[in-house]
């Protein structure tokens, strides 16, 4: 039974990146590296996907924190018209 082989992190992304390029076939890839198509065509595909989250940025980031933040004012907000209708109420009495 043949062992199976592991491929470095940095070799999957040469390879992935080379796929990318389109510049040689992904049979002519898979024989070059002598690796199964099936690996290559996988890679870019998780090359791919994960562009995403390479030129996620602080604005991205920002937008999510907002939300959250933007939530707790309106809380906040009902919070504090609840208080002075109450206090409004008392006061008038």
């Amino acid at each position: 039974m043949a062992k199976r082989r592991n491929f470095s992190t940095p070799f999957k992304a040469k390879v992935a990146l080379e796929a990318l390029r389109s510049e040689h076939s992904v049979s002519e890839l898979a024989a070059r590296y002598e690796i199964h198509p099936n690996l290559i065509t996988n890679g870019k595909k998780r090359v791919r996907e994960g562009m995403v989250e390479v030129f996620k940025g602080k604005a991205d980031k920002g937008r999510a924190g907002t939300q959250a933040e933007s939530k707790e004012l309106y809380a906040k907000i009902g919070e504090l018209t609840v208080e002075k209708d109450f206090l409004s109420k008392v006061l008038d009495r």
